[in-house]
């Protein structure tokens, strides 16, 4: 599996990307998830519920079941890694967040938001942005243009090669 984080500060812009990515990666035949991390609190299940119950009980994990899925519940923060060994395997995962995770990274930045510029970082592919940056020491791709930064990401992350499908 092909990991790519896809980082930013509040407000630029990630998860309106990332649900543009999906679709042209799959119309081009990849497999792909995403995971999300978020930086608060949210609440995952109901109290009296009995999905809640059964954690309120002392069980590791919960799973709860339908016909349209499932969701596992587990009251223990997980490393990055531990969470994509739960994933079934796919062409690509897209990691919403995980800003410290040494994997390949397109950060979405738009200097209007008066935040720090994402740079410099090892592991950073490109910026997807709406202006230019003149001091940007990778690729600023057009946070407009999915199309162009998803055959971008084709292109640097090897997706088209036999060997990752």
């Amino acid at each position: 599996m092909t990991i790519l984080a896809i980082s930013g500060w509040s407000g630029a812009g990630k998860t309106t990307l990332i649900t543009a990515l999906i679709p042209l990666f799959k119309a081009r035949g990849l497999s792909v998830s995403s995971l999300k991390h978020a930086h608060h609190n949210v609440t995952l299940d109901k109290p009296g519920k009995d999905s809640f119950r059964h954690a309120e009980a002392g069980a590791q994990e919960v799973i709860l079941t339908t016909e349209g899925g499932f969701a596992l519940f587990s009251r223990t923060p997980a490393q990055l890694e531990t969470l994509l060994r739960r994933l079934l395997p796919v062409d690509l995962v897209l990691v919403e967040g995980f800003k410290q995770e040494p994997i390949p990274r397109l950060a979405v930045y738009r200097p209007s938001l008066g935040k720090p510029a994402p740079w410099p970082d090892t592991h950073l592919l490109a910026i997807a942005t709406d202006e230019t940056l003149p001091d940007c020491p990778v690729p600023a791709l057009p946070l407009d243009q999915p199309r162009v930064i998803a055959d971008f990401l084709i292109q640097q992350l090897e997706l088209n090669k036999p060997c990752n499908r």
